[in-house]
C-alpha cells in the first residue's frame, strides 16, 4: 500500500512541476495519472490472476487478502418476468409486468444477435474465464489517452445485471449501479470476482442466454425478445443481421443509441457493429455490403402492459388480479402480493370464454349505443354446477377516449371481498324484481303448490301485522297511507286481485309477492336467500368510516327486499339463479384455475366451491315458474323474444327499482347463469330512468324487459346452446298442483306507472319503499 501512496505522490509532484515530460497533458503523463490513481485496483487484480505466492510486496499480499473476502458466490434467481393472463383456451388476456420481459432459451435467438453481441461487447468471450485481462489493458491505455473505455466482459455485465436486478426486486432502486458509473474499487473487484465464479458454475451458453435475456434495451423492453417484439414486432429468433446489429449496440447506450429518437446514432452504432462482425469473421464480405445498406427503419409494437390494455374483458382481468392481490399464499402483504405478480412471470390460466365474452361486449356496447348520458350495461355469466365465469363485460372503456364513457371500477363485482379486500367493484344495483323468485321459493320449501290462489289486493300491511319470522332480527318496515308511508303498489292497476302464486311471480306482481310472504316464515326467505350466496355489495361502515362488515346481508325480514331494496352485484346475482339452473346446488363464483410460476410449478388457484342450498325439488319449481316469465309473463314483452317454448329450456325474471333507474334480467339455462343490468352506475344511482333516450329512442320510463332483456336474450340466442339447453326437471306434483297456470289476459300498457319515489326509497327503514313497480316488463 505504501508503493502505492508513494507512486500516486510522485505523479502528484510530476503534475504540480509541470514537467514536460510527464505533463498529464501528453499520453505517458495520462498513463501514469491513470495508474497512479488505480494501483490498488491493479494490484488487486494482479492478485486474482497469478498465484498469491508469484507476487511479491506489502501492498499486492494485503490486496489480496481483501479480495478473499469478496463473496463469490452470486445468486442468480430468474429475472423479472411478464406474468400472463390466459382466457379458458389458452388465448392471452393481458400481461402484466414491472418490467417488459419474456425469457426464452439461447437456442431461439437467431444466431446473429448472438454473434453480433459477442463481436461488439466481448470479442474474447469464449477465450477468458470471466474477465478480460488484454480488454482492462486496453482500457487503461485508452482511458488514458481521454478516450474512456469500458473493460467489463459479458460474465461482468450480466453479473452487474442480476445485482441490479436482486436490488430492483428487493425495493433498493437507490442501490443500483449502471456500467460505467458510480462504482467504486470495490464494487468492480466484487464483480470480477463473482464473474469468475459464475464462469466456473455455468456454461458459456448458459451465461450468454442469462445475459441477453436479463439486458436493457428500452423502458419497455428488457431482454432480446421484448426489444425484438418492441422495436421490430418480430422474435428474437426471425432477428435480421441488420437488426440484431442494432440491438446489440443498443446496449451499450440504450438512450444515444435508440433507432426511434435518434436513428442517425442507431445507424451508425449499428454499422460499427457489422464492422467488428466482419472483422472477426462472423459474417462475410458481402453479408456486411448488404447489411450496411439496409436503412434503419422499425415496427414498434407497443409495450401494451396491464389490463388497461387487455385484449379482451378488461374487468375481468382487472377482477383476476384483485383476487391475486388479495390472496395471502402469494405474499404476507399486497405489496408483495403485487410484487409477486407483476415480477414473477406467472401463467394465470382463467375461465373466461372469448367467444362468450365477445359476445357479451358488442352486447353492451350495443345497447347504449353513443351514450353521452353515461348509462351502464352489463352481463355476466356464471356455469351452474362449477361457479365458472364465463364472461364479463360492460359499456366502458378503462382509458378516456373521445366519446366514450371510461370507467375503471368494475360494474358486475362487489367493493370487497368477504374479507374486507378491495375489488374495485362498485358495488352493484338495487335488483327489484329480481329477488321475487327467493320468496317464491321459500312457498315451495313450505310444501305450497304454486297454483295455490292467494289475495294480491291487499295492498295494506300495516306496521303491527302478524309477519311469521322465527329470526332473531325484526320485521322492519310497514305499507299503510294511514301511518307515514303509503300503501303498496303495482306499476298497472287491473292486479289487484285473486290470483295463484304462479301468476303473480310469471306477471311480476308486487302485492302478490307480499301475499305470499305473509303466509310463510321470513326467515325461511333469509335462510334461502344466504345459501344461495346473496349479500348486499356495499360493505357496511360504522360512524368512523371503518368496515364493519365488507359483504354484508341483506335482511328478509326488511320488507322492502322483498322487492329488492339493497344494492347487489351481477354476479352475485347470476350465481344465485345458477343455484336454481343446478337442481339446488350452490357455487360459489370463481375465475381462476391454475396459476403456474417461471419453473412451471403450479401455485395455489381457485377450485369449485359447492353446496347443496336448496331443495332440488324447489330448484325445480323455481325453473318451471320462471320458464313461464318468458313464456307468458313479463319476460314475454322482450324482443327478441326467448322461451322454452319457441327457443329452448330457459328461465328468468325481469326486475326494475323503484326509480327506474336499475333494470335487469336474470336467467339460465341448464349450462348457462346470465345477469343482464342496464341503468344508473353513476354516484348514489339516483337519476330515474325515465325521460331518457337511449340509442336514439326516447322512453318515458325504462323497465327491465325494454333495454336489459333484449340484451340477455340476444347474448343467451348466441352463447347458451355451447353450454347446454337440456330440459328442465319437472317438479313434484304437489308443488305444482292441478289447476292450470293462469295466463295474463290484462292488456300491459307501454308506458308501466312506477310506484311513488318519495319516503326512504330503497333504505328499508319503514318497508313501504321497495321495488314499488309491478315490474310488468
Amino acid at each position: 500500500m505504501t508503493e502505492s501512496l508513494a507512486l500516486a505522490g510522485k505523479v502528484e509532484n510530476m503534475v504540480t512541476r509541470k514537467n514536460p515530460l510527464f505533463d498529464t497533458a501528453t499520453t505517458l503523463g495520462k498513463i501514469l495519472g491513470f495508474l497512479g490513481v488505480s494501483a490498488i485496483c491493479g494490484v488487486l487484480v494482479a492478485g486474482l490472476l497469478v498465484p498469491a505466492a508469484a507476487v511479491s510486496g506489502s501492498a499486492a499480499s494485503g490486496s489480496i487478502q481483501f479480495f478473499d473476502t469478496l463473496p463469490a458466490e452470486l445468486q442468480v434467481d430468474p429475472p423479472s418476468q411478464n406474468t400472463t393472463i390466459l382466457a379458458k383456451d389458452g388465448s392471452p388476456i393481458a400481461s402484466i409486468y414491472a418490467e417488459n420481459r419474456t425469457k426464452v432459451p439461447l437456442d431461439s435467438m437467431s444466431p446473429y444477435i448472438k454473434d453480433a453481441v459477442i463481436a461488439i461487447e466481448d470479442s474474447r468471450f469464449y477465450e477468458h474465464g470471466g474477465i478480460d485481462t488484454t480488454g482492462i489493458m486496453r482500457a487503461i491505455v485508452s482511458t488514458a489517452r481521454g478516450n474512456k473505455q469500458g473493460a467489463s466482459t459479458i460474465t461482468q455485465q450480466y453479473v452487474n445485471n442480476v445485482i441490479n436486478e436482486s436490488l430492483v426486486a428487493s425495493d433498493r432502486e437507490e442501490d443500483v449501479k449502471l456500467n460505467g458509473g458510480g462504482k467504486g474499487v470495490g464494487d468492480k473487484l466484487r464483480e470480477m470476482k463473482l464473474a469468475i465464479a459464475l464462469e466456473k458454475k455455468f456454461s458459456k451458453e448458459q451465461i450468454l442466454e442469462g445475459y441477453l435475456n436479463i439486458v436493457f434495451f428500452n423502458r419497455d423492453a428488457y431482454g432480446i425478445e421484448a426489444a425484438s417484439k418492441f422495436f421490430f414486432s418480430t422474435t428474437a429468433k426471425d432477428l435480421t443481421l441488420p437488426q440484431a446489429a442494432l440491438l446489440a449496440g443498443l446496449v451499450n447506450s440504450p438512450s444515444a443509441f435508440d433507432p426511434i429518437a435518434n436513428p442517425d446514432n442507431a445507424q451508425k452504432r449499428r454499422d460499427l457493429v457489422l464492422a467488428a462482425m466482419v472483422n472477426q469473421g462472423k459474417i462475410t464480405q458481402a453479408e456486411y455490403d448488404e447489411a450496411v445498406a439496409t436503412p434503419v427503419t422499425t415496427k414498434v409494437t407497443p409495450a401494451r402492459q396491464g389490463c388497461a390494455y387487455a385484449t379482451m374483458a378488461p374487468y375481468f382481468c382487472d377482477y383476476v388480479l384483485h383476487l391475486l392481490f388479495n390472496n395471502p399464499a402469494y405474499g404476507d402483504t399486497t405489496e408483495e402480493r403485487i410484487k409477486r405478480v407483476q415480477r414473477g412471470g406467472l401463467t394465470i390460466q382463467t375461465t373466461l370464454d372469448p367467444t362468450a365474452q365477445t359476445v357479451a361486449q358488442q352486447q353492451v356496447d350495443a345497447t347504449a349505443g353513443a351514450n353521452p348520458d353515461k348509462w351502464g350495461a352489463s352481463i355476466t355469466s356464471v356455469q351452474p354446477g362449477t361457479g365458472q365465469i364465463v364472461s364479463m363485460a360492460q359499456n366502458t372503456v378503462w382509458l378516456p377516449q373521445e366519446g366514450k364513457f371510461d370507467q375503471t371500477q368494475n360494474f358486475n363485482v362487489d367493493v370487497l371481498d368477504s374479507n374486507g379486500n378491495d375489488l374495485n367493484g362498485i358495488g352493484g344495483f338495487q335488483p327489484g324484481s329480481t329477488m321475487k323468485p327467493f320468496t317464491f321459493a321459500q312457498w315451495l320449501n313450505e310444501g305450497k303448490s304454486m297454483n295455490t290462489n292467494i289475495n294480491a289486493s291487499v295492498r295494506r300491511y300495516k306496521q303491527n301485522f302478524p309477519w311469521r319470522n322465527t329470526c332473531p332480527a325484526p320485521t322492519v318496515g310497514w305499507y299503510d297511507a294511514t301511518n307515514g308511508t303509503f300503501d303498496l303498489q303495482n306499476s298497472d292497476e287491473g292486479y289487484y286481485r285473486n290470483m295463484t302464486v304462479l301468476y303473480g311471480l310469471m306477471n311480476s306482481i308486487n302485492t302478490a309477492t307480499f301475499a305470499s310472504a305473509s303466509q310463510v316464515d321470513l326467515c325461511g326467505i333469509q335462510g334461502i336467500v344466504d345459501a344461495t350466496g346473496i349479500h348486499g355489495g356495499l360493505p357496511t361502515r360504522d360512524e368512523t368510516g371503518k368496515v364493519t362488515d365488507p359483504n354484508p346481508q341483506v335482511p328478509m325480514t326488511t320488507l322492502s327486499n322483498l322487492i329488492g331494496a339493497t344494492q347487489t352485484a351481477p354476479l352475485t346475482m347470476a350465481a344465485a339463479f345458477a343455484t336454481f339452473a343446478a337442481d339446488g346446488k350452490y357455487c360459489e363464483p370463481i375465475a381462476i384455475t391454475s396459476v403456474k410460476d417461471q419453473s412451471g410449478a403450479e401455485l395455489p388457484a381457485q377450485s369449485s366451491n359447492c353446496k347443496d342450498a336448496v331443495k332440488p325439488e324447489v330448484a325445480r319449481g323455481v325453473a318451471y315458474a320462471m320458464q313461464e316469465v318468458l313464456n307468458a309473463g313479463s319476460g314475454s314483452l322482450i324482443r327478441p323474444a326467448l322461451s322454452t317454448r319457441n327457443n329452448f329450456p330457459v328461465a328468468a325474471k325481469t326486475g326494475t327499482n323503484d326509480s327506474n333507474g336499475s333494470t335487469w334480467v336474470v336467467g339460465y339455462t341448464t349450462g348457462l347463469a346470465t345477469a343482464s343490468w342496464f341503468g344508473d352506475p353513476l354516484g348514489d344511482q339516483l337519476r330515474p330512468g325515465r325521460n331518457l333516450t337511449v340509442n336514439g329512442k326516447f322512453y318515458p320510463s325504462i323497465d327491465g324487459y325494454m333495454i336489459a332483456g333484449p340484451q340477455f336474450t340476444n347474448y343467451m340466442l348466441s352463447v347458451a346452446p355451447a353450454y347446454g339447453t337440456n330440459p328442465f326437471q319437472a317438479p313434484p306434483s304437489n308443488l305444482l298442483g292441478t289447476a292450470a297456470p293462469q295466463r295474463n289476459t290484462t292488456p300491459a300498457p307501454t308506458t308501466p306507472n312506477p310506484a311513488p319515489s318519495s319516503g326512504n326509497s330503497g333504505n328499508g327503514n319503514n318497508g313501504n319503499n321497495g321495488n314499488g313497480n309491478n315490474d310488468k316488463d
